[in-house]
């Protein structure tokens, strides 16, 4: 099942985020995919605000996974543009992540995609500059 969003400001983005936030359940995984500069880290920010988390959310580039523990679910958002292989995942854990008691936000899920699980949700953001500088098409795809 997929349903399909359009946004044309970054606000609307976020607010797209925060209502699936808003919505997640434990043991979700939700794979964010999208070119660089596409709403990533503001639907992330927004799908973070959702889940009652107060504090500061950036794309975690270099960490590969940020906890954040203070919303009504625990939530790990990963980033993995620059993993290696899937085996740095392996090391981090990734299973306790995956199939705990929180829900995790996937960027650049497509570099792990081994490994993700069958339920995992896909939200794919995509730019059309002849409709605006702004705008953005975001589908989300449930299995």
């Amino acid at each position: 099942m997929s349903e399909v969003w359009e946004t044309h400001t970054p606000e609307e983005t976020w607010r797209l985020g925060y209502e699936l936030g808003e919505k997640a359940g434990a043991k979700e995984v939700y794979c964010l995919d999208g070119d660089l500069g596409v709403g990533k880290t503001v639907f992330a920010q927004g799908f973070a605000a959702g889940l009652g988390i107060q504090e500061s959310v950036n794309s975690p580039t270099f960490t590969i996974v940020q906890e954040y523990d203070q919303g009504r679910l625990p939530f790990y958002h990963f980033d993995v543009y620059r993993i290696g292989d899937v085996e740095e995942m392996e090391e981090i854990g990734y299973e306790d992540y995956f199939f705990g008691e929180g829900v995790c936000l996937i960027e650049w899920p497509s570099l792990i995609s081994e490994i993700l699980p069958d339920t995992a949700v896909w939200v794919l953001i995509e730019k059309e500059m002849e409709r605006g500088f702004d705008f953005r098409r975001i589908c989300v795809k449930r299995p």
